[in-house]
């Protein structure tokens, strides 16, 4: 991933280095394993034990004769270590290394996502619990519908998230595997006895069903989760651009002092931060369909797969890490105007109300079909501007009035009234973080 989305902890799990040097890890490990068990001498480990790093680059220019990366890295390896390079990758095929490295490091980039995730939750949360009693219009289909309040639409996200990270959670799990287990995975080099102590070193679980690689499933969910999760972050984006447009102007992402929104118009203030997550969230779900196609490889193994791990597995993980810093950044900056919630609320002039007064009017006795179109008339009068508000609209009906009272009527379509169902959002939402052991305080 190019450096401009891309944050360093998490970049440098997937850098050449970081990637050869985990190869070496699980070379060293194999050894002391094959020395505990009396296949190869002690002296080997401990001379492979002594390496500390790969040079890179002379396997690199060691795999341009080779046109294999781990052969030239087993070269270069038993070349800096010669008093171990019989035994180098003794019984192993480049699977038991490669695989058995990557599910040691994506085990630790999900680890930085997982705590990444636990940040954003702590961010929502706060804001939620901030923005309980914050009145605003609720909209479906973009459209103007009924009351609701800025901390319940914070809430669902809050909820989202917690889901996301269930998902990925259980992904992280699922793909700390490792398999030294041969070239069809029937230990004809190395028994399952080195494979228990390699893994044992390495923090692994061993994959019961290797063949020659690690099953690709595990790798789909991995990326399948990350792409759910992506689309989350793109749902808080999404919305924080439609509520930060002039005619909405309700809450917006933050703009710092000398920033500049456009290079052609000084009065912009763009939602770009919000606009690259919606952007890069697609490339993260793209990845996790290239994953997919990964599953199925021919008999025990291809290496169709492979090429297309080097880009979609460090990028996805990069990408995400990324993206969960951004959204942070703006939910806890996240600009929030309840006085703009209220102007647009006030504006509906009480029309959005109708489902309260429907309601009322049918427990009232009135049968369903003739109190809908009472109540959408009087809507449509006062749209069309031939009435000032819903309750002058209402007032002309004397169905309505009669059944409910003008003093009801004018309080059914009051915009400030919070739907008592709020509540019961928030008391899920209190048992939700007690039961994740989250305490959260409102600055």
């Amino acid at each position: 991933m190019i450096s401009r989305y891309s944050r360093p902890e998490m970049a440098a799990l997937f850098t050449d280095q970081a990637r050869m040097d985990a190869w070496l890890r699980v070379e060293q490990a194999a050894l002391r394993a094959m020395a505990s068990e009396g296949i190869a001498p002690q002296s080997a480990a401990d001379a492979l034990g002594a390496l500390e790093h790969v040079d890179v680059d002379r396997v690199q220019e060691r795999e341009r004769e080779t046109r294999h990366d781990v052969a030239a890295f087993v070269d270069v390896i038993a070349q800096d270590a010669p008093d171990a390079a019989g035994w180098v990758h003794f019984g192993l095929t480049s699977s038991d290394v490669v695989d058995t490295a990557l599910g040691w490091t994506l085990h630790r980039a999900g680890e930085l996502v997982l705590d990444g995730m636990d940040s954003l939750l702590d961010a929502v949360a706060r804001r939620a619990l901030e923005h309980r009693d914050t009145v605003m219009l609720g909209r479906t289909h973009g459209m103007p519908a009924e009351v609701t309040t800025f901390g319940a639409k914070l809430v669902g996200w809050w909820h989202q998230l917690r889901r996301d990270r269930t998902r990925v959670a259980a992904a992280v799990v699922d793909i700390r595997v490792g398999k030294l287990s041969g070239a069809v995975g029937t230990y004809s080099g190395v028994g399952p006895a080195v494979e228990r102590l390699v893994l044992g070193q390495l923090g692994l679980q061993r994959d019961p069903s290797a063949t020659q690689v690690v099953q690709r499933d595990r790798h789909a969910a991995l990326l399948g989760s990350l792409a759910i999760h992506a689309a989350t972050l793109e749902r808080i984006a999404l919305e924080i651009r439609h509520l930060q447009r002039p005619e909405v102007g309700e809450a917006s992402e933050p703009f710092a002092t000398g920033q500049k929104g456009s290079s052609a118009m000084p009065h912009k203030r763009n939602p770009i931060v919000s606009e690259q997550v919606c952007g890069l969230a697609r490339l993260v779900r793209a990845n996790a369909g290239a994953s997919i196609e990964n599953v199925a490889l021919w008999h025990e193994r291809d290496i169709s797969h492979s090429s297309i791990e080097r880009v979609i597995l460090p990028d996805t993980f990069t990408l995400v890490d990324y993206l969960l810093a951004k959204v942070t950044w703006l939910v806890d900056g996240m600009v929030v105007v309840p006085e703009r919630m209220l102007e647009n609320l006030a504006g509906q002039r009480g029309t959005v109300a109708s489902q309260r007064v429907l309601l009322e009017l049918v427990a009232a006795g009135l049968v369903r079909d003739d109190a809908y179109r009472a109540v959408q008339s009087a809507a449509a009068e006062v749209r069309s501007g031939a009435r000032a508000n819903m309750a002058d609209a209402l007032a002309d009906r004397p169905a309505v009035v009669d059944a409910l009272g003008i003093d009801r009527v004018r309080d059914l379509v009051d915009p400030t009234w919070v739907p008592d169902g709020i509540a019961a959002i928030y008391d899920e939402f209190s048992r939700a973080m007690d039961a994740a052991g989250v305490a959260v305080v409102v600055s």
